[in-house]
């Protein structure tokens, strides 16, 4: 069985911070206590805004590239940590989150956890008369089939051709008036419906 972090975590940290508002509002005074959890709150959402807008300029050049940016994602997790860590009241908390705006201390979570992630490519979706449709929609060839199953037709407006509307099949399980093949009174004196 696996023992995970996170439950200890969120037993200590709370403890740590009251810990920490008692030390630090007996040496300081309540007063200024409050205005340094307030004054971490605005230079970790300052620091959310600037470092996020950078990891998201990394993200798009990657992508545009065709490279998968795995390295920038996990970058900008962190930083969307680190940002929620500072708006959360605590020296406990803001110094984990500052921990986290530095890109030295971001790299080396990387190297600790890039062999544990698992980054999934691209997905190809294809959008047509039968709705959205990726490689998983099944054996069907063509659009929405497995990748490399069956011709792909790419056709311009001199390709086909629409005669306008069209006289209605009298045949058509889709009829307007509700009548199925099924449930509809022949009126051909019992001989079997055209196909």
């Amino acid at each position: 069985m696996r023992f995970s972090l996170i439950p200890l975590a969120l037993i200590i940290i709370p403890i740590a911070e009251i810990a920490a508002f008692i030390v630090i509002g007996d040496a300081i005074g309540v007063l200024p206590t409050l205005a340094m959890v307030l004054v971490t709150a605005v230079i970790g959402s300052a620091l959310l805004r600037w470092q996020g807008i950078g990891i998201l300029n990394r993200i798009r050049m990657e992508t545009d590239a065709g490279r998968i940016p795995g390295r920038d994602l996990v970058h900008g997790a962190m930083i969307l940590v680190a940002g929620v860590l500072l708006l959360t009241p605590g020296f406990v908390t803001d110094t984990l989150g500052f921990l986290l705006f530095v890109p030295a201390i971001r790299d080396g979570a990387w190297k600790l956890l890039k062999d544990k992630i698992t980054i999934v490519g691209s997905r190809t979706v294809f959008t047509g008369a039968g709705g959205p449709r990726g490689p998983s929609a099944g054996p069907r060839g063509g659009p929405g089939g497995a990748r490399g199953q069956g011709p792909v037709f790419d056709l311009d407006e001199s390709d086909y051709r629409d005669d306008g509307p069209r006289r209605p099949n009298p045949d058509s399980p889709w009829r307007e008036d509700g009548q199925t093949i099924e449930n509809r009174a022949d009126s051909r004196s019992g001989s079997e419906p055209d196909r």
